[in-house]
């Protein structure tokens, strides 16, 4: 499932301005599934001590509840292509919705532990269908002239998300007295944070009857009068319609559709470039970014700082993600990808190591001496801000410029499968880790950061003004 080549007649293209806000709204639409993508990824955050608590269970055990939901990110990420090509962008939509919805509602109201990771894998499932399908249908409503900056709607949505997730709890918080499991009407605090969901869960559905279908997956229904009305919807009126049906039929008739074979050959198994692209996504994640989404409350709370106080932290670590990821928005094709890969790992290196050196700090009455204390949450978010402004953007735009056309969907694949593996590697072993030595964590994290600059010099080309069809 990709969106239609364009060449330079058609890039040129622009919507009429009387479509431009409906494709927004469209945009604005799809990309609530990367919304809730980062709004379940992260409001775990806020329940993991309770969790911890309400079923004494240890840092292992624990781990694998946190960490499972990513089991299903990984399979909802390989099915939801085909899924989509089969059914529609819209109905993979709408199922992702329900899924986001059961999952709210089982994982606020579990019954034991098992069913709570559960739905759990559920809800991950949701997160991998909305990670392939909010870029994909994007890109194939959105005009040419505005695609890139359309899509970068999902990137800003994941990262709200996150946010939001993160201020709800602390909401959530105040109103229970600062207990995780303060008792709201009955229920526990932590079952709000996860039931919270439900709300945009349940809109991400309603908003997906309120948008059409994608014209690329009308044509290859045969459904190509209504993939016209849609064009006329996004593109506006001055488009020649026939063309451009004719365009995106001689597109899909050109595609080559990668397998995984078409991947091998190289001295280690895989080509080259495919090895590059998989080093990229695991350097990604094995500089602990997700510690920071997962576990930043409990971290915090287990170096004395008050629950209330390390839910707000969590707030405003998220918020400068954001501001992050806007700064990389606006850089990355301007400064080039691989520039900004360097300066973001340059700068995690450094916040790490001092992280690091905050905690191997002896607590004081359970907690940090206050100049620890202060470098350590200082660090934190100058890490999440290195992070944002480069590899939580670059390394999605290296993957999708990066691989010669004959691969470019197969690799793609198999990057992101190291991803969501590493991604489970980290979060499944901070707790033990943290448990064993906190400081020597952080120094693995930091030597991850510092062994991904020479990765980056030797093994990884810029793409930045490349044409896709000279990658190879």
């Amino acid at each position: 499932m990709t969106s239609t080549s364009q060449g330079p007649a058609s890039g040129a293209r622009a919507a009429h301005p009387d479509h431009l806000g409906h494709v927004i709204f469209i945009t604005a639409a799809a990309a609530m599934g990367g919304f809730l993508f980062g709004y379940d990824s992260s409001v775990i955050n806020g329940a993991v001590e309770a969790i911890r608590s309400r079923y004494d269970i240890g840092s292992g055990t624990l781990a694998q509840v946190i960490a499972i939901a990513l089991i299903g990110c990984a399979i909802g990420a390989a099915t939801a292509g085909r899924i989509a090509d089969r059914i529609g962008r819209i109905r993979c939509m709408q199922i992702a919705s329900v899924l986001f919805t059961i999952s709210a509602v089982g994982s606020a109201l579990p019954f034991a532990l098992w069913d709570l990771a559960m739905w759990r894998i559920i809800g991950g499932f949701a997160i991998g269908m909305a990670s392939v399908i909010g870029p994909a249908y994007i890109a194939e409503v959105s005009p040419p002239a505005y695609r890139g900056r359309l899509g970068s709607f999902q990137q800003a949505a994941i990262v709200i998300g996150i946010a939001i997730s993160q201020l709800v709890n602390y909401g959530i918080l105040q109103l229970a007295g600062g207990d995780q499991r303060g008792k709201i009407g009955g229920i526990e605090a932590w079952q709000w944070m996860l039931g919270v969901m439900v709300v945009p869960a349940v809109l991400y559905g309603l908003l997906s009857f309120a948008i059409p279908e994608s014209p690329r997956f009308l044509i290859s229904a045969g459904k190509k009068d209504r993939a016209r009305q849609i064009l006329e919807e996004v593109e506006g009126k001055n488009v020649d319609l026939d063309a451009r049906v004719a365009e995106i039929e001689t597109a899909m008739h050109r595609e080559h559709k990668s397998r995984f074979k078409d991947l091998l050959g190289g001295r280690f198994g895989f080509l080259p470039i495919v090895w590059v692209g998989i080093g990229l996504s695991v350097f990604q994640q094995l500089v602990g970014i997700n510690v920071a989404f997962y576990y930043s409350a409990t971290l915090w709370q287990s170096v004395g700082i008050d629950p209330s106080d390390s839910f707000l932290y969590s707030f405003t670590t998220s918020i400068i993600n954001i501001v992050g990821t806007v700064i990389a928005m606006v850089l990355v094709d301007r400064v080039g990808r691989k520039p900004l890969a360097l300066v973001g790992s340059t700068g995690m290196a450094i916040a790490l190591a001092f992280e690091a050196w905050a905690f191997s700090a002896h607590l004081v009455d359970g907690k940090l001496p206050h100049t620890q204390g202060i470098v350590a949450l200082v660090a934190a978010h100058v890490f999440v801000l290195f992070f944002a402004l480069s590899w939580g953007v670059v390394v999605w735009v290296f993957l999708g410029e990066m691989f010669p056309n004959k691969i470019r969907a197969a690799a793609l694949g198999v990057a992101a499968s190291a991803q969501w593996i590493a991604n489970w590697a980290i979060t499944a072993s901070f707790p033990s880790l943290s448990d064993w030595n906190l400081s020597g964590t952080y120094i693995i994290y930091a030597c991850f950061a510092t062994l991904s600059i020479p990765f980056v010099l030797k093994f990884v080309k810029e793409t930045k003004g490349k044409a896709l069809e000279e990658m190879g």
